[in-house]
């Protein structure tokens, strides 16, 4: 029996999202446009050049935005800060004085009530599925379904991951798989959906890299409202 069917995990940002094509430097400044005959090489190539722009915190100056977005600082000293440089190039050096985020260890104490009111009698972490709870590197993965229903489950794994390889990982999505990706709550987040090939349900997957935490969310049929922000809050609130 398939279960209850929700919205997708996207909240309503007004955060500025891209697409290959298109190159933000600072939201409102300007955009380049390629011309139709640009080759597949060049198009990847932008389409990674504007990750990185996303992830080294192209954002629109100052606060205020619904977006959850990082300010603009004229401040472009080289820094692993995502939210700390305007510049389009990743970089190397750590933050000194960033303080290293807890990765956490519950999965039920990382979602709000509202989330949980969504998730009630959904089991969570059953063996039929695997290994879940705290691994021996301290990622956190939890899974919420029903063993014995054919869909209707979801998948969430934090972890620790540096800059670099998120970089990598989050333009490789772009390019290869179609993921939109945008800046809300000073970090960068990266989803798509799909049709699921057996059920007339949705599939999906959210990704939310901040401050060297990466949220991996898959999921088929569950999909509860503000999911990925509350354990965005819970991290880093």
């Amino acid at each position: 029996m398939l279960g209850r069917i929700h919205h997708s995990f996207r909240r309503d940002y007004r955060a500025t999202s891209f697409r290959v094509g298109t190159v933000c430097l600072r939201r409102g400044a300007w955009t380049a446009r390629y011309g139709e005959r640009m080759n597949a090489r060049l198009a990847a190539g932008a389409a990674a050049l504007l990750l990185t722009a996303v992830l080294a915190g192209c954002g629109a100056p100052g606060g205020g935005s619904d977006s959850g977005g990082a300010s603009a600082s004229p401040d472009t000293s080289t820094s692993a800060d995502p939210e700390g440089t305007s510049s389009p190039s990743p970089t190397a050096s750590p933050t000194p004085t960033a303080t290293p985020i807890a990765l956490p260890t519950d999965c039920r104490a990382i979602l709000s009530d509202a989330v949980l009111a969504q998730l009630d009698g959904i089991p969570l972490n059953d063996a039929a599925f695997g290994p879940s709870g705290v691994g021996d590197d301290g990622t956190l993965t939890c899974i919420w379904g029903d063993p014995g229903a054919d869909t209707t489950n979801l998948v969430t794994t934090v972890s620790g991951m540096n800059r670099g390889p998120a970089l990598d990982m989050l333009n490789a999505l772009v390019t290869n798989e179609g993921f939109t990706c945008f800046t809300p709550d000073d970090g960068t987040r990266c989803e798509k959906t799909w049709p699921n090939t057996q059920y007339p349900v949705t599939d999906g997957r959210t990704l939310f890299w901040r401050d060297d935490i990466l949220i991996d969310t898959r999921y088929s049929n569950l999909s509860p409202e503000g999911y990925t922000s509350s354990i965005v809050a819970h991290l880093f609130d």
